[in-house]
């Protein structure tokens, strides 16, 4: 079983093929449709700016090969702006179309909390995941005490499909969206490669899910 990770030139690349190789899976990094539709599941990482994001996989072809995959139930995971990409718009720079994958629209941290309490932009740190949900590849796991994330954005999923939540982290009021599912599709918006422990846990979790580690 192959997992494929799609370059298209804004991704921390070198991170998660590295986790995903000490997780022992066949790991494919290209920007080749070809390539990557060779793959059993499809992670869509990112850093940067949203604008930019979905024009370089406008212009590449990547977009409609990632539709065409989904469509065709091929699991996708979207890591950070990754999965920033997949809801519906974003405001970030210009307002931009997203996939629609999920529901809702990326929104930037507004810095100051409704007590009128200022805090940094961006959430950057480590913070707790509340699961009000548990996705299918989760199922026969059992979540460990720690739940400690990794997380580093200026971006935030809104008015978003309740049904869609997994997981959300509290950033000084903020109910910021950590798993999101919706089919055969999951974003994570925080770095599970980075996230020791837990982080690695759900990422082995979601490979066993979709069928690409089999232990």
């Amino acid at each position: 079983m192959k997992i494929g990770v799609i370059d298209y030139g804004m991704g921390n690349l070198f991170s998660v093929e590295q986790a995903l190789k000490r997780l022992d899976c066949e790991v494919v990094v290209s920007s080749d449709a070809t390539a990557l539709a060779a793959a059993d599941a499809l992670i869509l990482p990112g850093v940067g700016a949203f604008p930019d994001a979905m024009k370089r996989l406008s212009e590449t072809g990547l977009e409609q090969f990632i539709r065409g995959q989904v469509d065709a139930k091929k699991p996708l995971l979207g890591i950070c702006l990754g999965m920033q990409l997949l809801f519906e718009e974003s405001e970030e720079v210009t307002p931009t179309k997203g996939f629609s994958f999920f529901k809702g629209t990326i929104t930037r941290f507004t810095g100051i909390s409704q007590s009128g309490e200022q805090y940094r932009v961006p959430h950057m740190g480590w913070n707790t995941l509340q699961f009000n949900s548990i996705p299918t590849w989760l199922e026969n796991a059992q979540l460990p005490e720690s739940k400690f994330v990794y997380f580093v954005h200026s971006f935030y999923g809104v008015n978003i499909d309740k049904e869609q939540l997994v997981a959300s982290a509290d950033y000084f009021g903020v109910e910021v969206p950590g798993v999101v599912q919706a089919g055969n599709v999951t974003g994570m918006q925080f770095h599970p490669e980075k996230s020791g422990d837990f982080g690695v846990f759900l990422l082995e979790q979601w490979l066993k899910g979709v069928g690409v580690l089999t232990c």
